[in-house]
């Protein structure tokens, strides 16, 4: 099988596994939609941990406001009364006014928190150093596993407007947000490998070969983007060895030059009794024991 190291710019992403066969279109798709899934995932995991801290989402026109100004505009939040965590709420209030501050029990928070930590680790970049492929069932099970703890905190569901919600009914809407500036279109994402797009219409095999047991680097783009930066002859681990090797090599140097400096006081034209000694004969003794 085919191994493609997928990367957006630098950055590292996942480990996928396939064939020199399978047609470009078909498997920028799949890459773009891994990459997507990877994304939700992380926002779901981040929305969570503020769920957890500090209960469920405020319609969107009682956010940042204070008690004050909610009392003047006479807006009630209906679903402080529906949406009560199991085991009931602690108060926590939300520093940023987006949450209502009911947080769930200690137990209840560790439920969510415990899938979280699960969730990261399913989609950590740590996977492709340890040779651990991404799939969609990855994804899909570990979606599937933050959605189930969010029922058991909440069996009564979550308020519409609240984003995990809407990130588990596929309803969410990124506009204007940062994170749609890292979501790829899979009909028109790019995938480039040693400075060529990787085009639809052909199959991998006819970029890299039909030796199955390849290894390859590729980067996922947006359409319109241009080529991305090649990856660097040298990594960064090899470039402090060498850093390293160079370093010693010129330590080394320098002792060497410090030896040959002194070096000629032992040579013998530089001892003044070396004449005396010629016309002794005592040029030639050692004293050093045969």
């Amino acid at each position: 099988m085919v191994k493609i190291h997928v990367k957006r710019g630098d950055e590292n992403r996942f480990l996928f596994e396939t064939n020199c066969g399978v047609s470009l279109n078909e498997l920028t798709t799949q890459l773009a939609r891994l990459h997507n899934g990877m994304l939700k995932v992380s926002r779901l995991c981040q929305e969570i941990e503020l769920l957890a801290d500090h209960g469920v989402l405020i319609p969107p026109q009682m956010q940042g406001l204070t008690d004050e100004q909610v009392s003047e505009l006479h807006l009630i939040d209906e679903w402080v009364e529906k949406c009560v965590p199991s085991g009931g709420s602690v108060e926590c209030a939300d520093p940023v006014g987006r949450r209502n501050g009911k947080a769930p029990n200690e137990k209840m928070k560790e439920v969510l928190r415990r899938t979280v930590s699960e969730a990261k680790a399913a989609i950590s970049k740590d996977l492709v150093e340890a040779n651990v492929c991404m799939t969609e069932a990855t994804i899909k099970d570990t979606l599937d596993k933050l959605s189930g703890a969010v029922t058991i905190v909440y069996p009564m569901g979550l308020p519409p407007h609240d984003p995990i919600r809407m990130e588990f009914e596929g309803t969410e809407d990124l506009t204007g947000t940062q994170a749609s500036k890292e979501v790829l279109d899979e009909a028109t994402a790019q995938l480039w490998w040693a400075g060529k797009e990787l085009t639809r219409e052909k199959s991998l095999g006819d970029f890299i070969g039909k030796n199955e047991k390849t290894k390859i680097i590729a980067k996922l783009q947006k359409k319109g983007q241009g080529a991305p930066g090649r990856e660097p002859v040298f990594s960064e681990e090899e470039k402090k060895q060498m850093m390293f090797h160079a370093y010693h090599r010129q330590e080394e140097l320098k002792k060497l030059e410090t030896t040959n400096e002194d070096q000629y006081l032992n040579s013998e034209w530089s001892d003044p009794h070396a004449l005396k000694k010629q016309f002794t004969g005592l040029g030639n003794i050692s004293w050093r024991p045969k």
